[in-house]
């Protein structure tokens, strides 16, 4: 296993972390149990893994009240807990967002479920524009200075929010946030415009949540064996696909690079992002046992240049305004972390 810093931090995660969010689901995710849990978690922990990843909201809070009861006989020594807050927990009206009365409620609620004292990484889940900003920043510095939490981050925000979080963080001599949870895959590579390069210049790393674009890029599915059952199927959203033909595109290349080096699909893409800057920790989850055995075999794979530059090509998104004039413009002035991303594409 690789252990990668995170953000401006001394900890050290793991490559590969695990998701949890089948712990308790209702079927649409999955509904891992204790007994499963606890496989899953063991499995991780021999292949060196040291991260697992929660939300208050997943189950409805049976996934932290699982990793609870699944981290017993000193388990949980031997790993990272991350979770979330943000979304609805309740019918009042204080029961969603980012005030400084919903965090630290719902801070105290899960580590009241996961049986622990501290939560190593409390992530904001999501945006929350009717709350200020300066507040939100201040009851997570109050956390950690009152030894709830040791470090924080956040989950889907956009270039500017990020920015103005950690201006705001800075500016107030309060603790800034050290990691951003996205969607990153090759068929989503949207991050790389804003996200990514920022995450470079600040010293903000990358996890990545649903590296599998919630399975179309784990080679079972192609143009020609569309899947019959599941989520897919039931109107899930998650991730959007706007063009199918570049998608099956994505995955021939896949399959086919899989194929050469006798792995699946899935490695294939996990390997890739693996291999991506900034990139601390690959989040994998699963309803059975080997998915994540196959999974945890991604970080033996090593692509060759040649094999990137084929994914790349393959997936890579068009540069939108104000990339492509700057691309154009002002390569010889860019900075390392512009560099990153502008490089990869032809210089006119």
């Amino acid at each position: 296993m690789d252990y990668r810093l995170l953000g401006r931090s001394g900890l050290k995660v793991s490559a590969l972390s695990i998701g949890t969010a089948t712990f308790g689901g209702d079927g649409l995710w999955g509904s891992t149990d204790v007994a499963d849990a606890q496989r899953q978690i063991d499995l991780c922990l021999d292949h060196g893994v040291n991260l697992v990843d929660t939300a208050n909201g997943y189950g409805g809070g049976k996934s932290e009240t699982i990793i609870g009861e699944a981290l017993t006989d000193g388990r949980r020594d031997r790993v990272l807990l991350a979770t979330k807050v943000r979304f609805r927990r309740g019918p009042g009206p204080n029961d969603e967002g980012l005030s400084r009365w919903h965090i630290i409620r719902e801070c105290e609620n899960s580590l009241r479920r996961m049986k622990t004292d501290v939560i190593d990484l409390y992530q904001v889940h999501q945006w929350d524009g009717s709350t200020p900003l300066e507040e939100t920043v201040e009851a997570l510095d109050a956390l950690i200075r009152q030894g709830k939490v040791r470090y924080v981050g956040c989950s889907n925000y956009s270039g500017w929010q990020l920015m103005k979080a950690l201006g705001i963080a800075d500016a107030q001599r309060q603790q800034r946030f050290v990691s951003q949870q996205i969607h990153y895959t090759l068929q989503a590579r949207e991050a790389e415009y804003e996200l990514i390069p920022l995450g470079l210049d600040q010293g903000v790393s990358l996890l990545v949540w649903s590296p599998l674009a919630g399975g179309w890029l784990s080679g079972k599915y192609t143009r020609h064996t569309a899947p019959d059952s599941g989520r897919h199927v039931t109107g899930f959203r998650e991730p959007p696909i706007s063009d199918w033909d570049k998608l099956w595109d994505i995955v021939d290349v896949i399959v086919d690079v899989g194929r050469s080096h006798g792995v699946s699909g899935a490695q294939v893409a996990l390997a890739w992002l693996l291999q991506r800057p900034a990139v601390a920790s690959v989040i994998i989850g699963g309803r059975r046992l080997e998915q994540f055995e196959d999974n945890l075999k991604a970080m033996d794979l090593r692509l060759a240049p040649e094999e990137i530059a084929r994914l790349d090509a393959v997936s890579r998104p068009p540069l939108i305004y104000p990339h492509w004039h700057q691309n154009w413009a002002i390569r010889s002035r860019m900075s390392p972390a512009e560099h990153a991303w502008h490089d990869q594409y032809p210089n006119p």
